[in-house]
């Protein structure tokens, strides 16, 4: 069935694979980002693999920008089948060094702005009692990981807020959830990380300074825990074309293995979610 798809945040990496690819199965692309200048990437990749994708413009920290977009594709489709948030940002700083601003912003985009998304397409696919919601997570929504707390703290809040949809509303009307967790992504994402520690005062030479080496020593060393953009794509297309969607899946081998404590039992997220639809309703 050919869907109509809103997906966030698809100016580079991630977000541009999401697109195209499902451009390609055939479906009606609706591709956003903050600032339409930066559009350039997404157009020639389209122009690459031949497809056609609607491009337009969505701040995920602007309601007023998220419900004009919305309206202006249910004016033209009359209906939205699938909400991918992929918008997202890092920070690396410590508790002691993050100013309040650098937190409000960090949970702002990363779950503040999913929720704004999803509050605003809902009704349309509560109406038709049906649709689908995929959120790009991560295994930092699982497992907490140094110099990322505020990160993870938002990704933790995506999957809360996830799991708590999918014990009434997918039961009660029939929209699915999703939650993908990779771990590590080879996109402009860690540089957009490290632009924002920059912009933000830089490396701080205090007593945190040898640890924090030590975890980007570490993390660069590691080829195994990052995946490509395509290669994660690939896992957002097989879920969005599951008529039966799992509620969490992790996207690489590696991501299986570091999470593995928490969802071995559970893998999918599917056993917790029934027991709580069987205590509560």
């Amino acid at each position: 069935m050919k869907k109509i798809v809103l997906i966030t945040g698809t100016s580079t990496g991630l977000g541009i694979s999401i697109a195209v690819k499902l451009a390609q199965q055939g479906h009606t692309i609706y591709a956003t980002m903050r600032n339409t200048d930066k559009k350039t990437k997404l157009v020639e990749a389209a122009k690459t693999a031949n497809v056609e994708i609607n491009i337009k413009q969505l701040d995920v920290q602007n309601t007023q920008s998220i419900e004009d977009c919305i309206n202006s594709i249910i004016a033209a489709e009359d209906r939205i089948d699938l909400l991918i948030n992929n918008a997202g940002a890092g920070m690396v700083r410590t508790t002691e060094h993050a100013t309040e601003e650098d937190i409000n912003w960090v949970m702002d985009v990363n779950f503040n702005g999913v929720v704004r998304c999803i509050k605003a397409v809902l009704p349309y696919m509560r109406q038709s009692k049906s649709g689908h919601v995929i959120n790009i997570t991560s295994v930092g929504g699982l497992v907490g990981q140094p110099f990322n707390e505020f990160y993870c703290a938002a990704k933790f809040a995506v999957e809360g807020y996830t799991e708590s949809l999918a014990t009434y509303i997918t039961p009660s009307f029939n929209i699915k959830f999703s939650n993908i967790e990779p771990g590590g992504i080879s996109t402009e994402f860690v540089n957009n990380v490290l632009a924002h520690i920059t912009k933000t005062g830089g490396m701080i030479d205090d007593e945190y300074a040898p640890i924090l080496e030590k975890y980007i020593t570490s993390g660069t060393g590691r080829t195994n825990l990052y995946q490509t953009p395509d290669e994660v794509a690939d896992v957002v297309v097989t879920c969005a074309q599951n008529p039966t969607p799992p509620l969490r899946v992790r996207t690489s081998q590696w991501s299986e293995e570091f999470s593995r404590y928490k969802t071995e039992l559970d893998p999918t997220g599917a056993l917790q979610t029934q027991s709580v639809i069987d205590t509560f309703i």
